[in-house]
């Protein structure tokens, strides 16, 4: 039995429909600033155009790099030559010739002499060349280990040094680089501004639309009201024999008239209900309820003199500052292509370690060794690349001011039309009040005299037909009021505030 119950309970539930969503203009204006997807984009530039700016920051503070590597080499660096290798190996047999010859020379001259006999000569030329191959050897031997000694060892080479690099003066190049970062934000906020200012614009317009149709549908189904009472009451008449077929016929004309504005009026605002509701991201079906539609009088005139003067205006609008920040932005293009032609120093130091040890005759192991120095580069000559590029930007900064001041006449120029279409918003609700009155009165004396007899049905639908269009005209001035105040809000940048 409980299941059962659920189960019922759930059907309930679910055949029920979910109540409307009471939406009020601040909320529908939150909903769509939180929800629109352009927006979200813009600003996230706003988070790119801050990182730009924290990177370029960094230029000023010293970098740290650290470079290692491995090179295996087919040969290796010689600090002899290849005629020194061979003096060197053959020393020892160099010098024992000459030895020889020296010491046989001189025992020939004893010979000769008589100093010593021949016998004795022989036995002394004998001794000496038995001592000369190992003078040799050992000469020979010492000379080899000279050129091992003199080996660098490097087939294979291991490298690695840090470098910290503090740029002193680099003409202007890194000032203007942070001015151009912080440009590039000022423009993405005002970018923000601007399409904030386009959501709220956007948002306000189908809103009021929707407060406009939902009053047009409610005078759509009072006028069908009115003409089928008539029709009811022609009908009677025509029964009685008071009245014509044609009588009937063309009541009968206005009543499918006025039962198909009532259904224009149905599908229009079932579509700008669901246009409101992609604006604030909900889903299209949503129930939505607005806090206008109830309300019967929707204009809201502005005092003109509230608003601050044009040139305040132009000053807060948003593409001002874009167009502003366009010719910054040239300004410090300008500096940074100057800085091309300026001498730029930075201060440098490191740690450079390597093995073979270059140190300790480039034996088998790591060594490094402490630098500090001072870095100056000085441009010579670059064909007048730097003047072209300075040149260039100044012209383009001449153009960004006259777009600057070409724009600001424009919204001069649009700040007053919506000046003056604010006053004829207002005057036209005025004569549509005023067209109110007279078209009740003109009703009721229709209504009395057809009651009376004495006016046709022709009559009282032209009177139904001048009561409904002064009725339209009036919801369609009330909304004006509020779009052309809003219009007008946004030429003077104060929409977003």
């Amino acid at each position: 039995m409980t299941r059962i119950i659920s189960a019922l309970i759930t059907m309930l539930c679910i055949a029920m429909p979910a109540a409307a969503q009471m939406l009020s203009l601040d909320s529908c204006r939150a909903l769509a600033l939180r929800n629109n997807r352009q927006l979200a984009a813009t600003r996230m530039q706003g988070e790119i155009t801050l990182n730009v700016k924290k990177a370029a920051q960094t230029k000023y503070l010293p970098r740290v790099t650290a470079l290692g590597g491995y090179e295996l080499m087919s040969r290796e660096v010689s600090l002899l030559s290849n005629a020194q290798k061979d003096a060197l190996t053959n020393i020892g047999t160099s010098m024992t010739a000459g030895v020889t010859g020296s010491v046989g020379e001189i025992i020939t001259s004893f010979v000769k002499q008589g100093i010593i006999s021949p016998e004795a000569a022989m036995k002394m030329q004998q001794v000496v060349g038995q001592h000369a191959g190992n003078i040799a050897a050992a000469g020979n031997q010492v000379g080899e280990n000279i050129v091992d000694a003199f080996r660098t060892n490097t087939k294979q080479v291991f490298a690695g040094t840090v470098m910290v690099t503090q740029p002193i003066f680099m003409g202007g190049a890194i000032k203007a680089m942070n001015e151009m970062a912080e440009i590039s934000q000022n423009i993405a906020s005002a970018n923000t501004e601007k399409m904030t200012e386009e959501v709220i614009f956007n948002t306000d317009n189908t809103y009021w639309l929707v407060v406009s149709l939902n009053h047009k549908l409610k005078l759509a189904r009072s006028f069908n009201s009115l003409v089928s009472h008539l029709d009811e009451d022609v009908k009677k008449m025509i029964r009685e024999g008071v009245a014509t077929k044609a009588d009937g016929l063309k009541v009968s004309v206005k009543l499918n008239e006025s039962e198909m504005a009532v259904t224009k009026a149905e599908n229009g605002l079932a579509l700008a209900k669901m246009l409101l509701c992609q604006q604030c991201g909900l889903p299209l079906e949503s129930p939505i309820t607005l806090a206008d539609e109830g309300t019967e009088e929707v204009n809201a005139p502005m005092d003109l003199r509230e608003l601050p003067d044009a040139q305040t205006a132009i000053d807060l609008r948003s593409e001002t500052r874009l167009l502003q920040s366009a010719v910054d932005m040239t300004k410090a293009a300008t500096r940074a292509a100057r800085a091309t032609n300026l001498p730029q120093v930075m201060l440098t130091g490191g740690y450079m370690v390597s093995n073979p040890n270059v140190f300790d005759s480039f034996n088998r192991s790591f060594a490094g060794m402490w630098n500090v120095g001072v870095m100056v580069r000085v441009p010579v000559w670059n064909w007048f690349e730097g003047a072209y590029r300075i040149r260039a930007s100044k012209a383009s900064t001449a153009m960004a001011e006259l777009q600057l001041a070409d724009a600001k006449e424009k919204m001069e120029l649009q700040i007053n039309q919506q000046r003056f279409k604010v006053k004829e918003a207002n005057r036209r609700l005025a004569m549509a009040q005023k067209n109110i009155k007279s078209a009740e009165e003109n009703l009721r004396c229709a209504n009395l005299g057809f009651k009376e007899g004495v006016i046709s049905s022709t009559d009282v639908i032209g009177a139904q037909t001048a009561w409904f269009e002064a009725q339209s005209q009036k919801i369609d001035a009330e909304v004006e009021t509020h779009m052309s105040n809003l219009a007008l809000r946004k030429a003077m940048g104060i929409l977003g505030h």
